[in-house]
């Protein structure tokens, strides 16, 4: 079983994405990790091509501005790096730049994936979201924020990232996913 990670990203460092704890929260479970950086106007291309590490794979895009409205260009730019992945893995790990993954799930996920491989109905693994909001002291429960998504997809023609890339669908309808006990954490703040 081969398993690809992959994200995008552009301006990490003035925004201050934690990008690279993102990366290295997911990058253990994974043989090759696909990072689609945007032209930025700070350091990070360089940021990403200091974790060093042979399993990280860099393209480099242009963001399409016109879609920003809605987020369409996170959607764009997911499908940069997932098209980017090699043709040979099975499940592919897609995580946003605010988010990371404790390293006591990535054995979860691992034997998740291994147990429904070749199970035709499942599609997707969905994991639970707790969201920090300014600092780990405050947890952000409301409606505005996911309590769910789908971080890991079977490498199957017609996948694409839905709306603003919290989501996919395959040939315009919604994956058949399978529920896992793992939690994904993501930082909330407000970006001006």
């Amino acid at each position: 079983m081969k398993i690809a990670g992959f994200t995008f990203i552009r301006n990490a460092v003035i925004h201050d994405y934690p990008i690279l704890e993102a990366i290295n929260s997911v990058l253990p479970l994974c043989d090759e990790f696909v990072v689609a950086v945007g032209k930025s106007d700070d350091d990070t291309l360089q940021l990403i091509k200091n974790i060093g590490s042979p399993k990280i794979r860099i393209i480099e895009t242009v963001w399409d501005l016109k879609l920003k409205e809605g987020g369409h260009v996170f959607a764009e730019e997911t499908d940069k790096a997932d098209q980017a992945i090699s043709d040979d893995v099975d499940w592919a790990f897609y995580i946003q730049g605010d988010e990371c993954i404790h390293e006591k799930y990535l054995p979860v996920i691992k034997r998740e994936m291994e147990a429904t491989l070749h199970d035709a109905t499942i599609e997707g693994l969905l994991l639970k979201y707790k969201h920090f909001y300014g600092s780990y002291d405050y947890v952000a429960e409301s409606r505005r924020w996911y309590r769910r998504e789908i971080r890991v997809i079977k490498r199957l023609p017609g996948i694409k990232s839905y709306k603003d890339a919290q989501g996919f669908r395959i040939n315009g309808r919604k994956l058949n996913v399978k529920l896992i006990d793992v939690c994904g954490y993501s930082n909330i703040k407000i970006i001006k």
